[in-house]
């Protein structure tokens, strides 16, 4: 029987990357039913919002979505759509694989960087509690968080401070780290890493590293460590390999799964898989790219990838292996790789996204 999945195709270069992805799931041969839908700056310009509410419904529908870049406004306009699918849709946990291939240029290629990141995406700063600099609000609640009994006072007034609130809760972290710690039975895993600022924000990473620390006892086959971010980042960049899982809150694991995707060779490689109690939606880490949209220039490594974790998800084990050794062999073969995956980014022997698709499916 076929699956039922939503294919968004964004904006920017993402309706060339849904097209490549998309081509690449077939050829492996699996039954899907795709129902075609729009998110982006592009439709808002005809329908007035950037994320129609049929797209929504119909990834409520399907409960699986495969979603090209979508353009995040910087500073103003319009919240981030990503964070709108995943908080709309109870998508609390999003994963993002680093692995390096074969063939990809990276000052760590030899140690064989396999790390997965466990990002919560519900809460922390990423929940869009925010009062704006200049708003009747924000002075309100600037007034009264100076009236507490606490020596912890904002101390610039409401017209020129903006406020974002850090809300962690014992619940949504036992989540995610449970979710960390089933994955890495699921796949083999040796080790978690919790990483955390507990050491500065006492009460709400702090609840966070507390309740993660009693969640650990429950999985005593898989060895358990904490780290601050910052020193998280230097290991990072000092001695990958002696990591495996890592478990973040919002923010941080947005910062450090770019930096796991510096190891591995850059975004272009980098897939995500956001899933919830009721779905799922399987995006390239990067954004857009609307510079070079229409061009038939970018990788779509990331976002066929997250169709091989789109794979896994829906039980098809075998394509999903079959799809990702496919992809490992036009990349080490490397002739037929965008020019990002080439020893110059000038040579005139890089092939378009289009066309990488295509080898892959032949790889197949």
């Amino acid at each position: 029987m076929a699956h039922e999945v939503t294919l968004i195709t964004g904006d920017g270069t993402g309706p060339e990357l849904a097209e490549a992805a998309r081509k690449c799931v077939d050829a492996t041969g699996v039954k899907i039913n795709w129902d075609v839908k729009e998110a982006g700056v592009d439709v808002m310009k005809t329908r007035g919002t950037p994320i129609p509410d049929d797209t929504i419904e119909s990834v409520r529908r399907t409960k699986c979505a495969l979603k090209a870049p979508i353009t995040t406004p910087v500073g103003t306009g319009f919240r981030s759509i990503n964070v709108y699918l995943r908080q709309e849709l109870g998508l609390f946990a999003c994963i993002r694989p680093c692995k390096h291939y074969p063939g990809v240029r990276s000052y760590f290629s030899e140690l064989g960087v396999d790390i997965v990141i466990v990002r919560e995406n519900t809460e922390d700063l990423y929940a869009g509690v925010e009062f704006e600099a200049g708003k009747p609000e924000t002075s309100q609640l600037i007034e009264f968080i100076n009236g507490l009994p606490s020596d912890r006072k904002i101390k610039t007034g409401g017209d020129e401070t903006g406020v974002s609130i850090k809300p962690i809760s014992k619940s949504g972290t036992e989540r995610i780290v449970r979710c960390g710690f089933d994955y890495a039975i699921k796949n083999g895993r040796k080790k978690v890493t919790v990483v955390h600022k507990a050491n500065i924000m006492k009460y709400s990473d702090g609840l966070w590293l507390a309740t993660a620390t009693d969640v650990a006892k429950d999985y005593p086959n898989i060895e358990f460590e904490e780290r601050i971010v910052d020193n998280m980042c230097m290991q990072l960049t000092q001695k990958p390999e002696l990591y495996d899982v890592l478990i973040l809150p919002n923010l941080y694991g947005d910062i450090v799964s770019d930096v796991g995707a510096g190891l591995i060779g850059g975004l272009g490689l980098a897939p995500g898989a956001n899933i919830g109690p009721n779905g799922a939606v399987f995006e390239a880490t990067h954004g857009s790219a609307p510079k070079y949209a229409g061009q038939n220039k970018v990788n779509p490594t990331a976002l066929i990838l997250s169709g091989m974790l789109m794979l896994r998800h829906l039980n098809e084990m075998d394509a999903a292996d079959r799809l990702e050794k496919a992809v490992a062999a036009v990349i080490a073969e490397g002739k037929n790789v965008t020019y990002d995956l080439k020893p110059h980014r000038d040579d005139p022997t890089a092939v378009g996204t289009q066309e990488m698709a295509d080898a892959i499916c032949a790889a197949l």
